[in-house]
């Protein structure tokens, strides 16, 4: 791994994070799965819903990891470990707190879903995230139920095949989100 990804994640930090941004794409870009798999750890740390310094280092590796994969192409390459942190989220509260603040793991598992999912042409790694993706969708987090469902879309186009072995999820989240638009509409309207 870079030396800097080491420092910055390894002592967790935050004032060197930003210095991330100064390396040149292709020079951290062999250190990329090494640095998801450590932020994978910190992520799954126990006090990490409440370490303000960790979030943000994680939150910030995570900018440059998912720039510096798009900028160099190598989506294909990193992304088991990409995947394997998104998968990772799943095994945390992802439901936003009463001011709609979303969770750590739900804006670790936002920042990834763009990452992977605009890559919805290559196979690769449609194959590795599409089983993922389709269960996010009843994870109690409306936003990123909505923006996976975009991206879900988007994936059908090139990838119908994937998504057919998740259909009953997928209608049940559909049908999930018009009954809550039902259900909304009967309160606010008819004080049902």
């Amino acid at each position: 791994m870079h030396q800097l990804f080491r420092l910055v994640l390894g002592q967790k930090d935050l004032s060197r994070a930003g210095d991330l941004f100064s390396l040149d794409d292709s020079e951290i870009e062999d250190s990329l799965t090494e640095a998801l798999e450590q932020i994978k750890i910190i992520s799954s740390s126990s006090d990490y819903q409440t370490n303000n310094n960790d979030q943000a280092v994680v939150e910030i590796c995570i900018t440059r990891i998912t720039t510096a994969i798009r900028e160099t192409e190598s989506i294909e390459k990193h992304a088991k470990a990409l995947v394997g942190l998104w998968d990772s989220c799943l095994e945390h509260n992802l439901r936003p707190s009463g001011k709609d603040e979303d969770t750590p793991h739900a804006k670790i598992a936002s920042d990834i879903m763009s990452c992977i999912l605009q890559n919805y042409n290559r196979l690769p790694v449609m194959v590795l995230a599409i089983p993922i993706a389709v269960k996010f969708l009843h994870r109690g987090n409306k936003e990123l139920c909505r923006n996976m469902s975009n991206y879900l879309s988007l994936a059908a186009i090139t990838n119908a095949d994937l998504l057919a072995d998740h259909t009953e999820v997928i209608v049940k989240s559909i049908l999930q989100a018009t009954e809550n638009k039902h259900d909304y509409l009967a309160k606010k309207f008819w004080n049902i």
